[in-house]
């Protein structure tokens, strides 16, 4: 008898890191219980490419149109509580277009500007320490051309 094993699959997200005059887009959510800080962030859709989820999740989150511009970095960080393994491909650009009107996804209590200092001193409300450590590299200049992502028909 060949037993099943469970398959790990960790959880693939996207994450946009969308500055403007010093200050970087965050929105305030509710998780579990506690509101938390977070990137406009979410999972890959089956079928969908990398850009066009975090365009999908940014606009959904924030009501901001994000232009990705460039990769800042590719996480894998497990969560110490649940056990939960995510992969997070984050992308830094610009937003143009704002749409106030828009209702923003369930949870999401607001869409928020913060300087890096701001977004230091919230450190304990951060989501997961991928928010913090994508900033300070992209601060830091870490980029690279968006030609490095290929979908394969």
């Amino acid at each position: 008898m060949i037993s099943e094993e469970k398959i790990w699959k960790p959880h693939v997200t996207v994450a946009a890191v969308a500055e403007d005059a010093g200050r970087f887009l965050l929105v305030e959510e509710h998780i579990d219980g506690e509101t938390v800080l977070n990137q406009p962030a979410g999972h890959l859709e089956e079928g969908e490419t990398l850009l066009a989820a975090v365009i999908r999740e940014t606009l959904e989150e924030t009501a901001w149109h994000f232009q990705p511009a460039s990769l800042v970095g590719l996480y894998r960080w497990r969560h110490p509580d649940k056990g939960s393994t995510f992969l997070r491909v984050t992308f830094c650009g610009k937003c143009s277009a704002h749409d106030p009107g828009r209702q923003l996804d369930t949870g999401i209590a607001q869409a928020l500007w913060l300087s890096p200092a701001e977004i230091r001193q919230r450190a304990a409300k951060l989501r997961s320490p991928m928010v913090l450590r994508s900033i300070e590299d992209y601060l830091a200049g870490h980029t690279y051309p968006l030609t490095l992502l290929n979908d394969v028909d």
